[in-house]
Order: structure tokens, then sequence, then C-alpha cells
């Protein structure tokens, strides 16, 4: 196992009723800006739980950040933080808001322009101010990380940063906010926390036996109740546990003292930047082709991951190998997520531009090893058309 130095400062608040308590959890005399995206949380009555719970509170709001949060929505924020003097940010959301306002919170203390943070990829931030979340939709685990992604319109950038800085104080999860999301969001969701745990687990042997048998049981976990998601949408344990796995998908915990890997989600991230498919489809897109690419490398891991996860005991390593890949396509097609390039009227002839986008942006050596060169995500793109 490799050396890891694993810190986790967020409270988590879960079940049902719990937003009630966000006057308990909040500073006394704090200022807060509470910040969302669409109508969603208006509608399906989240935002009146909050404003009733922050009654006693000076808040005022922000909304409108987008699914996938953009760089100059956001600096419209930090204007707001600036000209009310805010001092606690409140994102109410999913992981886009939540990584918005992660951005929002440091950018309104850095000396110098912000988007230099992305660059940086957070190195350069020293100081953010506090934040905590309610969240609405399981996905991203980002409300219990430290990380974000955000999106530069004007030259389709989408990059992350990470910042010790930018951990949320709290995290509310009250699972019945999850029972009207619509099925294409639950779906994504699924998808999201299902590759975060395979971009930490499915490396190679590095002796993190622990960490191994809980990706494993997480992975087992999405797959017996993913579709139950779907078809039983006000099922209160299913949302339980499908909500909580996001969250322990990617809160750091199953990838202490293991490689990383990563690649599946850079090359997403071009996708979504040039063509505006929502990230977790890009996943599905990316990630059973890199499996295919990758095999040699991720071999020993592949082969564990077809039997610990799929049961697939029979046949050839190689004949293993193809049936755990085909295994995963098939689980996200089952849940109508599509998988290939085709399937967003992207070609052959879209290649180039997306290899250009991931050179511009330093992805000329991805994945645990660094060897997925340029070369090598134009074989993975190939292989998803």
């Amino acid at each position: 196992m490799q050396n890891f130095d694993y810190f986790n400062p967020t409270r988590i608040v879960f079940g049902e009723d719990t937003i009630g308590r966000l006057s308990e959890l909040l500073p006394s005399g704090a200022r807060v800006l509470v910040l969302y995206g669409g109508a969603s949380a208006e509608k399906n009555g989240t935002l009146a739980e909050v404003r009733a719970a922050l009654a006693k509170h000076d808040f005022a709001e922000f909304g409108g950040i987008e699914p996938n949060p953009s760089y100059e929505t956001l600096m419209r924020a930090v204007g707001q933080v600036h000209r009310e003097q805010r001092d606690f940010l409140l994102a109410v959301g999913g992981g886009s808001v939540i990584d918005g306002t992660k951005f929002v919170a440091a950018a309104a203390l850095f000396d110098g322009e912000p988007w230099q943070i992305m660059e940086a990829r957070g190195e350069n931030v020293t100081r953010a101010l506090p934040l905590g979340s309610v969240l609405t939709l399981p996905a991203t685990g980002s409300e219990m990380n430290n990380g974000a992604v955000i999106t530069r319109r004007a030259t389709h950038a989408k990059l992350p940063f990470h910042s010790q800085h930018t951990f949320p104080r709290f995290s509310i999860l009250d699972p019945r906010k999850t029972f009207t999301l619509p099925p294409r969001q639950v779906a994504n969701g699924v998808v999201d926390a299902f590759t975060h745990i395979i971009e930490q687990y499915l490396t190679y042997p590095a002796g993190g036996l622990a960490q191994d048998r809980f990706a494993e049981g997480l992975l087992q976990t999405l797959i017996e109740i993913g579709p139950r998601a779907l078809a039983e949408p006000h099922d209160y344990e299913v949302r339980a546990n499908l909500m909580w796995v996001a969250t322990l998908a990617l809160n750091g915990l199953i990838g202490a003292g293991v490689p990383h890997d990563w690649a599946t989600h850079m090359i997403g991230h071009e996708l979504t930047a040039r063509y505006n498919i929502d990230h977790a489809r890009t996943l599905a897109i990316v990630l059973p082709p890199m499996l295919q690419v990758r095999r040699d490398s991720k071999r020993a891991k592949l082969l564990q991951y077809a039997q610990r996860v799929w049961g697939i005991t029979q046949g050839s390593e190689d004949e293993r190998i193809d049936a755990a890949i085909e295994r995963t396509r098939a689980f996200f097609e089952s849940l109508d997520v599509k998988t290939r390039l085709q399937d967003y009227a992207i070609n052959a002839a879209a290649l180039d531009d997306l290899i250009a986008q991931l050179e511009a942006h330093d992805m000329t050596a991805l994945g645990e090893r660094q060897d997925v060169t340029l070369e090598v995500s134009r074989r993975v793109l190939e292989a998803a058309l």
C-alpha cells in the first residue's frame, strides 16, 4: 500500500427532516449567501425549507448555476459576495452547485485573476470562505470532498481544482429530496458514482485490500440499486443508499493509499466542454473503450473486477476481461445511458479537435502510470465511435 495522508473535516448530517438543523450548523452571526441552480430546488420545496431554517440569519440568494458550472456565472456570484460582504456560502443542489460554490469560496479571497486557480489546479489557493451544502442530487461526492470542476465557456476549457481550504464544513443529505429528480439525472448520478469508484479501483494491484473490498462492495451496491432507483423513485431505502454510496465514492476513503487513474474523466471533460453532453454520459462513452485499449496494463485488476464484481469465472483471461467490459457497458445502457459517440452525432471528423483540446489543456500524460498519451487517447476515442 502507498503512503497516504487522509483528512476529511466535513460533517455529514444524514436523514429525513434534517434541513431544519441549518440554524445550529451555521456560525452565529454569519452573513450567508445561498447558491443554487435552476428551478428544481424551488419546485421541490427545498429552497422553502432552507429559507425557513435561515429565518433568523442574514442571508441572500444567487441562482442560475449551470449543470456544468461556468466561470462566467460564478464570477457574478463572487461580485455579489464582495458587494454584500457575505462571509459564509451555502450550496443548495447537486455537484455542479457545490463545485461552483467551492470556486466562489476560493475566488472571493484570491489575490489575482481567479481563473489562475484553475490553471494551477488549486495549488495557489491559500484561503477560502467557509461553505456548507444541502445536497439534492447524489452523483459527484462534492458534498464531502475538496474538489471541483469548472468550465470557461469562452475557451471551451473544463478544468478541475482541489484545495484543503474548500472542504464543506457540513453537508445535509436528506434522501427525500431526490424523490422528484428526473430519471435522466438519477441515471447520471449512478453512472457518475460508478465511474468515480472505477477510477480509484481499476488500476493495478497496490496491496490496498480494504480499499479494494470497499470499492467492490460499492460497485455491487450500485449495480443492485441503480435500476431500482429509476423504477421505484419514492423508495426511501433505495434513495438513501444511492445518496450515501455516491458520497463514499469520492470522499477520499477508497482512494487512500492506492493509485488513481482519472483518464476517463479528463477525456470526458473535453466532450462536455465541446458538445455540452452531460458529464456522466461522457464517462459512459469513454470508460468501456478506455478499459479495452488499456487492458494489458490493467489486466490483473480487470480479472479481479470480473470475478469479484460481476461473478465472471469461466473462460480464458481475455474472454473474462471482454465479458466484464461488456457487462459494464450493458449496465450503463440498462439505465438508458448511451455509450457511443455516434449516439450524440459525433463522428471521426471530430477527433482531431478533441485531441487538440487535450493537448491545449496539458492532458498529454494521463492515467495511473501517466502513459495515456495523446495517441492512446485517440485510440480510445476511435474505439468509442
